[in-house]
């Protein structure tokens, strides 16, 4: 007989976001469970053995499983069921029930019944195939996380001579733990005119090791029968490439860091809209997607630069979801528009009666910026960034709206817009 557990809420994904959003709906007194299908909790953290983690959430610098312990300790202490090693195969159920079907090794197949739902399964790597390099298909070429995981948790260093292709964070520090492991990274290829990864990471695992980083190239072929020669770099001129300036580089090891996208193929069997511009589910001001009693954080939401950010918002959904199972959701709502030089804007509607935390990515590189928001395309607020990067994620902090207490909501807009 099929086994099957009641909770208030259940949580798929044991990383840091999944860890903060049960940890506060457990504070609340609501029974609350996280199915994780790794053998023990804390994603992708446990592989990230350099430091910068916990600055903010912690006022110490920690490395990612230090990070990840001090919340599994955490998850230990509290009232917190885990089902690890367990799979989450399929989702049904009314707006008042969910159904979850999970599998796992030690507890066989069994069913979840949950009044709510967080989605927090993290982010996964573009690789090879979403960008089509042309060339050969040798052995060598690694997305930057798995090798990452290759060299800090299985013990193997993937090759010695090294090329990176884009200046993702991942790159950026695999670069440095390639350099620290006795290998030759030869460079780092990036597309845009600019650096995709956060400015201390450029600093501290580029310049530092004295590695090259090539703005505004691609990588036209690969060479390499059996494992991989050497890559074809070709720069960008306005735009278009300048084939006569092609160069190559020998190498036995490629790695790509070309971009993470929330992982949602889960959201998108259950029905949840997606955002094309984040790739994560759409939410209101309380992290409610469009489901009924499903939220959604952390980096299933939208990639974040830093994992601190992660557990602010995952915490702020487990105090919503702990509203909404004791009925108290936001009451007035305004919906949030990414205007003029804005990428996006997370959450997607603000709560007018309270205060709101809000995400967003610039789209220009600018120096003494301001953050206009708009009400109607009335200036209400101007917040102004002495520099903003589209590699950098801005966080941003409203007040309730009393200006629009008495306006019609429903057929209003908040615009946020960067000049």
């Amino acid at each position: 007989m099929m086994k099957e557990y009641n909770f208030d809420t259940v949580v798929v994904g044991g990383g840091a976001a999944g860890m903060a959003a049960a940890l506060e709906v457990d504070k609340a007194g609501f029974s609350t469970a996280i199915i994780e299908r790794e053998e023990r909790l804390g994603g992708i953290l446990g592989q990230c053995i350099h430091n910068g983690f916990g600055l903010h959430e912690f006022n110490e610098e920690l490395t990612g499983p230090e990070y990840a312990e001090k919340f599994t300790d955490m998850i230990m202490n509290s009232g917190v069921k885990v089902f690890l090693n367990s799979t989450l195969t399929e989702i049904s159920g009314t707006e008042v029930f969910k159904e979850l079907f999970c599998y796992s090794g030690k507890y066989g197949v069994f069913r979840i019944n949950a009044r709510t739902m967080v989605l927090a399964m993290g982010c996964r790597e573009r690789n090879r195939g979403n960008i089509r390099i042309p060339g050969t298909r040798p052995a060598g070429i690694y997305t930057a996380g798995l090798a990452q995981r290759l060299i800090n948790i299985e013990g193997y260093i993937p090759g010695k001579d090294v090329v990176i292709l884009g200046s993702g964070d991942i790159g950026l520090i695999m670069a440095r733990r390639m350099q620290w492991a006795g290998c030759k990274v030869h460079g780092v290829i990036e597309i845009q005119p600019y650096p995709s990864g956060i400015t201390r990471n450029i600093v501290g695992c580029l310049n530092d090791f004295g590695i090259p980083l090539h703005l505004s190239h691609v990588i036209t072929e690969i060479h390499g029968k059996g494992r991989i020669e050497k890559v074809s770099v070709t720069p960008l001129v306005e735009g278009k490439l300048d084939l006569s300036a092609t160069f190559e580089i020998p190498c036995d090891t490629l790695l790509l860091s070309v971009g993470l996208v929330p992982e949602n193929e889960l959201s998108r069997t259950i029905g949840i809209k997606i955002n094309p511009q984040t790739g994560g589910p759409v939410v209101d001001s309380a992290m409610m997607t469009r489901e009924e009693g499903i939220f959604a954080c952390g980096n299933v939401l939208h990639v974040h630069d830093l994992v601190d950010f992660v557990t602010e918002e995952s915490r702020r959904t487990g105090i919503y979801v702990s509203n909404y199972l004791q009925n108290k959701g936001p009451a007035r709502q305004i919906r949030i528009k990414a205007g003029a030089n804005v990428r996006y804007v997370n959450p997607g509607k603000l709560n007018l009666d309270t205060e709101n935390r809000l995400y967003l990515r610039t789209m220009v590189i600018k120096q003494k910026a301001e953050i206009e928001i708009r009400y109607n395309n009335e200036l209400i607020k101007t917040v102004k960034k002495n520099n903003i990067l589209p590699s950098e994620m801005i966080d941003l902090v409203l007040p309730p709206m009393e200006k629009v207490e008495a306006m019609d909501v429903e057929s209003s807009v908040i615009e946020i817009k960067i000049t």
